[in-house]
C-alpha cells in the first residue's frame, strides 16, 4: 500500500512478486510531483521485484521530469540492490 502526502509517499506492507503489479499501478496513480521521497521503512517483506519495481517508478519519474528518492530501505533490500549491481540507482 502506498500513502502519499505533500511529496512524501510511505510504502507499507509487502514488496513481493504477489503484491508488486498492484503497487506499479498504485504508484501510478499516486507518486504525483515535481520531487517525491519515498519511505520504506515500513516495508515488510521484499524479493527481486522490489527493486524492478523501484527502478521502474525511476524510469518513470525520469520520464515525466520528476525526481523520486528513496529513503530508509530495510536491509534486505539494500542486500539485493547491492546482488544486483544497482544500489546507486536506487540511492
Amino acid at each position: 500500500m502506498i500513502s502519499c502526502s505533500a511529496g512524501r509517499c510511505t510504502l507499507q506492507g509487502p514488496v513481493t512478486i504477489a503484491s508488486v503489479q498492484s503497487l506499479l499501478d498504485e504508484g501510478a496513480r499516486s507518486i504525483a510531483g515535481p520531487e517525491v521521497t519515498i519511505d520504506l521503512a515500513a516495508v515488510t517483506e521484499v524479493d527481486s521485484t522490489a527493486v524492478s519495481l523501484l527502478l521502474e517508478w525511476r524510469r518513470q519519474a525520469a520520464a515525466a521530469s520528476r525526481t523520486i528518492h528513496y529513503v530508509n530501505l530495510p536491509a534486505n533490500l539494500r542486500s539485493l540492490a547491492e546482488l544486483y549491481g544497482v544500489t546507486e540507482l536506487l540511492g
